[in-house]
């Protein structure tokens, strides 16, 4: 919908408020009046990878850490957002690997292709022996799959990447976020009226 125009006497009258206007004088005024213009551009579309996360699931991330902490530290907040949102990739992602460890031991009707030797399964504890079988398919599995290929220290590499990014947004929103405290705490020096 397209705005009115102003009239003359409209845009006069706004010059002259807009002169004497002395602008915010609080720290937190001058502060939340710098974000006036800020176009963060931050959506959750661009980041979510499709069919696999909720588009949503950022934005809560989010909107979550704004309610603690202070909008001056916007920036810093969404690059936690999206450094928790990598560190949850990161556990699907691990768990999508074990599920494909486990389907490198079954065959298509589910049952193992190896077997455990049975002097392994201990005392003869039918539930002992289900989970040792379970745990030694996650292991045979594992070793086949990181014999063929280099997923799993790639996965590594991300998960450790995810991991220090996380830790380096927190730490400069901490940095933002004292420097906005000691700037609060400073003695605001005496101006000269005329």
């Amino acid at each position: 919908m397209p705005q009115k125009p102003i009239s003359e006497k409209q845009l006069a009258a706004n010059r002259v408020n807009a002169a004497r206007s002395t602008g915010p004088r609080t720290l937190e005024g001058k502060a939340r009046s710098a974000q006036n213009s800020r176009k963060h551009g931050f959506t959750a579309s661009t980041y979510a990878v499709v069919r696999l996360e909720d588009l949503h699931d950022i934005a809560h991330l989010k909107d979550d850490l704004l309610a603690v902490y202070k909008p001056q530290e916007l920036f810093a907040v969404e690059r936690i957002a999206l450094a928790q949102q990598a560190l949850l990739r990161a556990a699907r992602l691990e768990s999508g690997l074990f599920c494909t460890c486990l389907n490198e031991t079954l065959d298509s009707a589910g049952q193992a292709m190896v077997l455990m030797n049975p002097e392994l399964a201990g005392d003869g504890d039918i539930e002992i022996t289900r989970a040792q079988n379970r745990n030694y398919l996650l292991g045979e599995g594992f070793h086949r799959m990181t014999s063929k290929s280099n997923s799993w220290s790639l996965f590594l590499r991300y998960h450790a990447q995810a991991e220090r990014h996380y830790r380096r947004a927190v730490e400069e929103f901490d940095r933002l976020r004292r420097l906005r405290i000691e700037a609060m705490n400073e003695p605001i020096s005496e101006q000269s009226t005329p």
